[in-house]
């Protein structure tokens, strides 16, 4: 493995911890090799130097000429048992943006460094109390937007993803070392890895990472959030059913057709997931060049979507172009979910909507035969349904249960295709009869690919780039 240049830094650091604005306490941060003794010289209260590991101070800090700067509390982790496995010390301070500023600085007038973003989980990770999967799951679990994203992340950060990938890739370990062993004895002509068991012990790791990969497409609905796109003609209610869905008026309504001339993005919480509510540009052919960018704006929003929502004002005639749109965008969007709903039956006499209700079990040739339900955003009537009903569609294409173990990240993707690419490979040349030798270059490309995963084998761009994403104090 290539460390990382701090890796070999033990020099304490030091990052506010908390977000920056006023509350009840905020939380600096100090870890390193004699962390402790740099913060007693400007601690007043108890030797600190002399107390022991998991333990809280009460104290006043001062600055250079002996002033008070506030009063805190010190917490303290002795090396190894602390969150980066080196000597740790918490200071909480008073919750004010200056005050939390001026104890910050006073540390650092000490000769403590300032953390660099992600700083101290990758000392967690170099100095062996993280695998760099569970570090990638701290920054999951910080910027996490939805119940089943905070889960997801809690999984990973357990360890069970690493537990279940040193697994197989002890698995592969073994296969490597029984046929690098026939090849060192060749000229004996001794055997020791047993053909057929060989090929099931890949046989069986080739299956392992294809469940894993299966799990990616939820994993990144999770993530990422689900892409909703609200689509239809101007004035199906888009912009209404979108402020209806957040309870909040997001986006604006108004009687006129072509009222929404971009794209709008709402998040919306739904059932522990995260949805991405994209409000559109009504379809229509128009010569206003405003208007028009709108509506190329919301056909490429289709192309990128998870779920596809048309919608449809049941007080207008239901037409042939209007469902050669329809199947237009059903063929545009291959396997992407689609829900067709019909927008404001409380419009609707009640002789029309004994029609239309008429319409939907006799399934005649008109809009009641596609459509998938009926809504009313300014009743109310229909919103919980239709909102199961996209949760249900989104995930529908997922294999995903509550006690799923996921792969949320394209890194860990990238890295479990190629391992599966090279086992694959080593499986095709043990039963064509290729020669250990070529079988084990396959192997060890495997374990290389593998070992990305958890941090086994990594280089300092990987780690760069993972811990650029994180928070300074994290």
């Amino acid at each position: 493995m290539t460390e990382s240049s701090n890796s070999t830094d033990k020099a304490p650091i030091a990052a506010i911890a908390t977000p920056i604005g006023e509350g009840g306490i905020a939380v600096i941060r100090v870890s390193g090799r004699g962390a402790i003794a740099k913060v007693q010289e400007r601690f007043k209260g108890k030797d600190i130097g002399a107390a022991s590991s998991h333990t809280i101070h009460f104290g006043r800090l001062v600055d250079e000429q002996g002033r008070l700067v506030d009063e805190v509390l010190v917490s303290l982790f002795h090396s190894p048992r602390s969150y980066t496995g080196e000597e740790t010390v918490e200071i909480s301070c008073h919750g004010g943006i200056l005050v939390t500023q001026r104890v910050y600085e006073t540390l650092l007038a000490t000769g403590i460094r300032a953390a660099e973003p992600g700083e101290f989980t990758q000392r967690a990770f170099l100095n062996g109390k993280l695998g760099l999967e569970q570090a990638e799951a701290v920054a999951d679990l910080i910027h996490a937007r939805s119940a089943k994203a905070v889960d997801a992340a809690n999984q990973q950060l357990s360890g069970s993803l690493g537990a279940y990938v040193k697994e197989f890739r002890q698995q592969i370990i073994d296969a490597t070392a029984m046929i690098e062993l026939e090849l060192d004895f060749i000229e004996e002509d001794v055997e020791f890895a047993n053909k057929e068991q060989l090929q099931q012990l890949l046989q069986d790791v080739k299956t392992a990472i294809h469940r894993l990969l299966e799990s990616y497409e939820a994993g990144r609905l999770v993530k990422d959030g689900i892409k909703t796109v609200l689509i239809g003609r101007p004035n199906a209610g888009k912009s209404t059913l979108l402020n209806a869905l957040v309870g909040t008026d997001r986006a604006i309504v108004t009687d006129i057709a072509g009222t929404t001339r971009d794209t709008v993005d709402v998040e919306w919480n739904h059932g522990g997931l995260l949805f991405r509510l994209i409000d559109t540009a009504g379809l229509r052919e128009t010569e206003d060049r405003v208007e028009a960018e709108g509506v190329r704006r919301s056909q490429a929003a289709v192309k990128e979507a998870d779920v596809i929502v048309y919608l449809k004002d049941l007080n207008e005639p239901f037409t042939k172009a209007e469902m050669s749109e329809i199947e237009q965008l059903q063929a545009s969007a291959t396997d992407t979910p689609f829900l067709c709903i019909g927008t404001q039956y409380d419009r609707l006499t009640k002789t029309e909507q004994q029609v239309h209700d008429e319409h939907a079990i006799s399934e005649e040739n008109d809009w009641s035969s596609i459509e998938d339900q009926h809504i009313s955003a300014a009743t109310g009537e229909g919103l919980k349904e239709l909102k199961d009903r996209i949760k249900e569609v989104a995930m529908s294409q997922t294999h995903f249960d509550g006690d799923s173990l996921l792969v949320t990240s394209s890194r860990h993707r990238d890295a479990l295709e190629k391992t599966l690419n090279h086992v694959e490979a080593a499986l095709n040349g043990l039963m064509s009869g290729l020669t250990g030798d070529f079988l084990a270059i396959d192997l060890r490309a495997a374990l290389q690919s593998l070992g990305t995963i958890t941090g086994e084998i990594t280089n300092e761009d990987i780690l760069d780039s993972i811990f650029s994403r994180f928070c300074i104090g994290k």
